[in-house]
């Protein structure tokens, strides 16, 4: 079965309200829908890092740029309903593991009940087809299983920031079942669905506690980079490989056969590209080149997964999903992305040149 975009641009002119368009992976997604020449409306807080993908890639030209607290159910219905959207992506969240450490209690608000605010807007929105709110691989209950996690097992998470996620895959799904039932979306017309990713890398994420970003500034600043959990494996994966997931999730949502897809899809790379950390910094370190250097951190720190990978079978034979680049070539990307920030490029166009790239690996 085929994309139902691939005879016409369905996202000419399409009204998308995206949340947390500040961050990293909101960033690539409105620069890629606005290519597509759809309509966005941003809704989040300011970037939560300087430098950010917001600013060196000028994501505020290509959208309306609205900021606001997901859980602030005065500034974001209005800002919702007013702008009518047919789609609307769900981003905004509280996204890093450790630092849900240290405020479990925000994490909780912004991922738990801010996707409760935003799906609770929507039910009385008319105007919106079609819903992606994004979670996370570590929704999942984790077994440390040599396996991938599919759709259907437990839900669960070891710290805050996992659980909160599988509590925001739990509200999505009693949304769906109360307000937006696939049985009867001849009625209310819209189709409700989340996206569970991986490890999503790629150029313009300046995170804490994340390896990329920690690995960049090190290298940047010419110091070697402690390494916390080098056998930890996860399923590593461009940030564009689960965003076109999305985006296909989000056409097919808006097809005759919209019922169907109003469920959960998990994106993850080939099994083959779920590589330890040590193997990405390896690789990291040859690809940077100029004396980049790692070490291993003796003190790991708080708990994190050891070993976790995702099984994207339902997104390949539902929507033909599949991950178009080879981790390699992923390290080789995000390098060339950090150097050409680095050397002053206009990381407007360079981040839409791969963006171009990309689709035609299609």
């Amino acid at each position: 079965m085929s994309s139902p975009a691939t005879s016409t641009n369905i996202w000419q002119n399409k009204r998308v309200f995206l949340t947390g368009h500040t961050g990293f992976k909101g960033g690539w997604l409105a620069l890629w829908l606005h290519s597509k020449g759809a309509i966005v409306r941003g809704y989040a807080l300011d970037p939560c890092t300087t430098p950010s993908l917001f600013e060196a890639a000028k994501i505020g030209s290509v959208l309306e740029d609205t900021r606001g607290d997901i859980r602030d159910a005065a500034k974001l219905e209005p800002a919702l309903k007013e702008f009518a959207p047919e789609v609307v992506f769900h981003m905004a969240a509280q996204p890093l593991v450790r630092y849900s450490y240290e405020d479990p209690i925000g994490t909780y608000e912004t991922n738990v009940i801010g996707t409760a605010r935003v799906l609770d807007t929507i039910r009385r929105t008319p105007s919106v087809r079609a819903v992606v709110s994004v979670t996370t691989d570590k929704c999942y209950e984790n077994k440390e299983w040599l396996w991938g996690y599919r759709e259907t097992d437990p839900l669960g998470g070891y710290d805050p920031y996992s659980s909160s996620k599988a509590c925001a895959e739990i509200v999505s799904a009693a949304y769906r079942s109360s307000y937006f039932h696939p049985s009867k979306i001849a009625e209310h017309k819209c189709g409700v669905a989340t996206g569970r990713a991986g490890n999503v890398i790629g150029g313009g994420d300046w995170s804490t506690d994340r390896l990329i970003p920690d690995l960049v500034r090190g290298f940047l600043a010419g110091e070697p980079v402690l390494i916390r959990r080098p056998q930890a494996i996860r399923p590593w994966q461009h940030v564009l490989e689960p965003l076109q997931g999305y985006i296909q999730l989000a056409e097919h949502l808006l097809s005759a056969d919209a019922a169907r897809y109003a469920t959960a899809f998990n994106f993850g790379p080939a099994d083959d590209d779920a590589q330890p950390v040590g193997w990405i910094t390896e690789k990291m370190t040859q690809f940077w080149g100029g004396g980049a250097s790692w070490v291993q951190d003796p003190d790991p720190g708080l708990h994190e997964a050891g070993y976790l990978k995702l099984d994207a079978s339902r997104a390949r034979a539902e929507l033909q999903w599949h991950p178009r680049l080879r981790l390699e070539t992923t390290l080789q990307w995000l390098v060339e992305w950090y150097k050409a920030w680095q050397a002053g490029t206009d990381m407007h166009q360079f981040t839409l040149a791969q963006i171009k790239a990309y689709e035609e690996l299609g």
